[in-house]
């Protein structure tokens, strides 16, 4: 791949993660600039929009990002094509330069089937598989990552459309209704997935088993990446009944790489470290907490014991000896950034010695 520092390094030391493999280093993924104050010429599309959509803008945007960042360690080059959560199961979207968001459904009629579905010729859809296909085959020819996408899950989506609170009370007052509704809208992410993923395939080969941008990750096959931030205000028993159907539909077919959303959602930790599907838990503390590093030490160990591979993002004042030594390193994938070449050159090399190199 044209934008990686060693891309044929960080494909084995991502495979030897993947597969469990002994290791002395700690596997690590390293953004830093190419220039201290990079001068970016794109001019941004006018409508909030085509910020998302537009194919000549996200392309540019992409290569842009790409060659002004050293892509170093085990790190896969790119940025999240945000606009995959147009995969939405009928949401109706709203944009500005920051996010992208749903209007609320109008009032549920909880005698009729679920109307969050996917339809294939949904006009935002069909706006988001074009720019799949244009970004999937420009990555093909000019050396950079993407991955299939499904959008959000199931789960958070209807949390979005039907409103929190509605969604919340019809937990109690539809439990059917609700656990339908997931199940069918997972069902329905999963197959645009594989089918993104069949296209992707076909142009990128393994390269797109990936996740880009927002904590980018590979693998030697391929994976689904999912969550439920909805669930820090579910209890273990509501989790296990509308929310572990919904990962069981997935498991069924990828291994899984999980976010978990802040403290208040480990209480489910039980529940996820069990599941033999799931294969990597990706952490990020709510703002009350303190950031990823020594302070969630435990919490690390914990995950590993069960087998899995930790995900987290860390700053790079925080990654010391102490933090290094007291983790699994072939279980421990460390997403950072650092001020230049130099400094992330510095870091590795520190890292090294600490484990004895």
């Amino acid at each position: 791949m044209k934008y990686h520092h060693n891309w044929e390094n960080a494909k084995k030391r991502f495979t030897d993660l993947w597969e469990g493999k002994p290791t002395r280093i700690p596997y690590i993924g390293i953004r830093a600039p190419v220039k201290e104050q990079p001068v970016s010429e794109l001019n941004p599309p006018a409508k909030d929009e085509d910020f998302w959509l537009d194919p000549d803008w996200m392309i540019a945007k992409l290569e842009d990002s790409m060659e002004n960042t050293h892509w170093l360690g085990e790190i896969v080059p790119g940025i999240l094509l945000m606009s995959c959560w147009l995969i939405s199961l009928g949401g109706k979207p709203e944009f500005d330069r920051k996010t992208i968001w749903f209007d609320q459904y109008p009032e549920i009629d909880f005698s009729k089937p679920s109307p969050f579905r996917h339809d294939k010729n949904d006009p935002w859809f069909l706006k988001f598989k074009h720019l799949f296909e244009v970004v999937v085959k420009t990555a093909s020819e000019r050396g950079f990552w993407i991955g299939a996408h499904k959008g959000l899950p199931a789960n958070d989506l209807l949390s979005m459309h039907m409103g929190t609170d509605n969604f919340f009370i019809a937990m109690m007052e539809h439990p059917e209704w609700v656990k339908d509704a997931i199940v069918r809208g997972a069902e329905d992410q999963l197959s645009v997935f594989i089918e993104f993923l069949k296209f992707a395939e076909k142009y990128l080969g393994d390269s797109c088993y990936c996740g880009t941008g927002w904590m980018p990750f590979w693998a030697p096959v391929p994976f689904l990446r999912t969550q439920s931030d909805v669930s820090c205000m579910l209890s273990p028993e509501m989790f296990e009944t509308f929310i572990l159907p919904e990962l069981e539909i997935y498991g069924k077919s990828f291994p899984l790489w999980y976010h978990l959303d802040g403290g208040n959602a480990k209480q489910h930790l039980p529940v996820l470290l069990s599941l033999p599907y799931l294969k990597v838990l990706q952490y990020v503390p709510m703002p009350s907490e303190p950031r990823n590093g020594i302070e969630h030490i435990e919490f690390y160990q914990q995950v590993q014991k069960a087998g899995k591979i930790v995900h987290i993002e860390v700053g790079a004042e925080k990654i010391k000896e102490e933090f290094i030594k007291e983790l699994d390193p072939s279980k421990i994938l460390i997403d950072t950034n650092c001020g230049s070449l130099d400094e992330a050159e510095a870091l590795l090399d520190k890292i090294a010695k600490w484990c004895g190199r």
